[in-house]
């Protein structure tokens, strides 16, 4: 069973994917997250037919406390931050949580 990728995000970051072909998305305007972020990323966790969610790094600040440890413990979906300066996302670990190995690991 394959499963989908999910955006989350304001219209100008989930717009691209969306052109390459995501179809699960959550548009959440700026002025808005503080308000409509928690009920947008639960909604995309509760979707039995996503695999990953993509969401801009920043975005994670304006989470709940809650929601934010939900997001980013969950194993499926997987969470992929993007954005947000050099190093944020910790995109290695979060690719050996998804799938249980180290892929950049380098053999001795």
């Amino acid at each position: 069973m394959s499963q989908e990728i999910a955006v989350i995000g304001s219209p100008d970051f989930t717009t691209g994917f969306r052109l390459a072909g995501v179809r699960t998305f959550e548009n959440v305007p700026d002025d808005e997250k503080d308000d409509a972020l928690d009920d947008a990323v639960e909604r995309v966790l509760d979707d039995e037919d996503v695999g990953i969610i993509v969401m801009y790094d920043d975005d994670l600040d304006h989470l709940s406390r809650g929601t934010r440890k939900s997001v980013e413990t969950s194993v499926e979906p997987t969470l992929v931050t993007l954005g947000g300066g050099a190093g944020s996302g910790d995109l290695r670990g979060q690719i050996k949580r998804a799938i249980g190995i180290d892929l950049m690991e380098e053999d001795d």
